[in-house]
């Protein structure tokens, strides 16, 4: 193998994990030894085998050295994934090594002794397989034959020292289940954590974050991942300044209902967001479909994220107000995604809608709602900061953006939101209920439109099987908005 030269240029070499490779900004520095860290069961044997197989599939020399796990408990882990692991090379030591040195020697220097055999066995089969990629399960191995904080230092040390000599990159796994938690973070040249975290309710939510990559850049935080069969899939986190503006439409989209243009001052601008705030049944889901329709007729793609229905109940639901998708969903100029929050993580939320735009070409979003997203939150603050860069985001990528949420309450001014994000919006249309000479009829006003005019009037909204239909401006009424208004003069019948 080829020794690390001091004077060569920085080698990048890809995890075989595409969202883990971008949030090292390639993937990780060769000829280096990298900590993955993760209490068991968050991912680390998964992560590492994905990490060798794509050696392998580079012509590359892979070890895996199995201090904590058997050959045959490896394999079975790749047969979870549908893996073959034919050309990596699993070093795991001699059984009787293992087993039966404590019976063997005496109280005095059993510790010292398995740990000088140990570390002697792994160093001749790294020299005998001269591999490019190492992966070294476990740590926690080492520390319990150590047993002393200052050897265990100077036992990986030495491991180190011996790793980057041959020329490997190395990741050491710990558990962070032996006591005595020492700080490696010092020793290492980059530091993976990962996380698997328990919700009161739904599936396990897994998480990872780059604490350390030394001398190089890479995207902070945390970035939430999943196992699937095939391996880890990681979702990196949405920041809205490293996409560039590349939108090239500008101007107003229809939603086809003249009255609703006319209210909202023409249409809604490409690039922009509006959100539809009101009570359950109010029509908030039927007007912003039919501005996904209208971008159907044009030819132009949409993807709808359903939180609250099914996408048979949403086609149902929309044929009853004369607006059909169907064709359209079949033609795959629309995309219906029905999400379940219980089993879905925010990150791979937001790589769905990242996925409808870049690779289907999405010009219209519609997000159904806002309060089964915030289901899927363990808490609101990180709801409204991820709707804020995905918002953002959108409006960069030049993609008309519909947000819809369900207030609670049917009548009146006070009525509750379970969470506030019109100041994100650049449009804000409201739904209400009033009482009409016995009627129960509904109200749809514009209180927000940041780039440019709109009306300031209230307009009577009718669902009706041809459609929904926007009225003339109500006049001669006061307090509509309460649920009860008065009328101001004598004015013909509104029905």
């Amino acid at each position: 193998m080829k020794k690390l030269d001091s004077n060569s240029q920085l080698q990048t070499l890809q995890t075989g994990i595409p969202g883990l490779d971008a949030i090292l900004c390639g993937g990780l520095p060769a000829h280096r030894v990298y900590l993955i860290e993760g209490h068991p069961g968050s991912g680390k044997t998964s992560l590492s085998l994905k990490f060798l197989m794509e050696g392998v599939r580079n012509k590359e020399t892979c070890l895996y050295v199995a201090l904590s796990e058997s050959s045959g408990e490896l394999k079975a882990v790749a047969d979870s994934h549908g893996w073959n692991l034919d050309g990596i090379d699993i070093f795991e030591l001699p059984a009787e090594q293992r087993l039966e040195t404590n019976s063997q020697n005496t109280f005095f220097y059993t510790s010292e002794l398995e740990l000088g055999e140990t570390n002697e066995a792994i160093m001749k089969e790294i020299a005998r397989v001269n591999p490019s990629r190492v992966v070294f399960d476990s740590l926690s191995e080492l520390k319990l034959l150590a047993q002393d904080p200052m050897k265990f230092r100077r036992q990986v040390m030495a491991l180190k020292q011996f790793f980057l000599k041959q020329g490997a990159t190395v990741l050491l796994l710990d558990d962070k289940t032996a006591s005595g938690e020492l700080e490696l973070q010092s020793i290492v040249h980059g530091v993976i954590h990962l996380e698997q975290l328990a919700p009161e309710y739904g599936a396990e939510r897994r998480r990872l974050k780059v604490t350390k990559l030394r001398g190089l850049g890479y995207r902070g935080g945390y970035h939430d991942f999943m196992i699937r069969k095939g391996g880890p899939v990681v979702f990196p986190r949405l920041v809205a300044a490293d996409h560039s503006t590349t939108n090239s439409l500008t101007g107003q989209i229809s939603s086809g209902i003249s009255g609703l243009d006319r209210l909202i001052g023409g249409g809604v601008d490409r690039g922009t967001s509006t959100l539809f705030i009101g009570p359950a049944g109010s029509g908030k889901s039927t007007l912003a479909v039919q501005y996904v329709l209208e971008a159907a007729k044009r030819g132009e793609h949409s993807a709808i994220f359903a939180f609250d229905e099914g996408t048979r109940t949403m086609l149902a639901r929309a044929k009853g107000m004369g607006a059909e998708l169907e064709p359209y969903v079949d033609s795959g100029l629309i995309m219906i995604k029905q999400i379940d929050p219980a089993e879905l993580s925010p990150g791979e939320f937001m790589s769905l809608v990242r996925d409808s735009v870049e690779i289907n070409k999405a010009k219209v979003v519609m997000i159904d709602s806002l309060n089964g997203y915030l289901n899927a939150m363990p808490e609101e603050r990180f709801l409204v900061i991820q709707m804020h860069e995905l918002l953002t985001y959108l409006g960069q990528m030049g993609v008309v953006t519909f947000l819809i949420v369900a207030q609670h309450g049917l009548l009146g001014t006070a009525m509750e939101t379970v969470v506030d994000i019109s100041y994100l919006a650049d449009n804000v249309l409201l739904h209400r209920y009033f009482e009409l000479s016995g009627d129960v009829r509904q109200a749809l006003s514009v209180v927000k439109k940041r780039s440019g005019p709109h009306e300031r009037t209230i307009r009577e909204l009718r669902l009706t099987s041809r459609g929904p239909e926007v009225g003339e401006p109500l006049k001669g009424f006061q307090g509509v908005l309460t649920g009860v208004p008065t009328i101001l003069e004598n004015i013909r019948d509104h029905s």
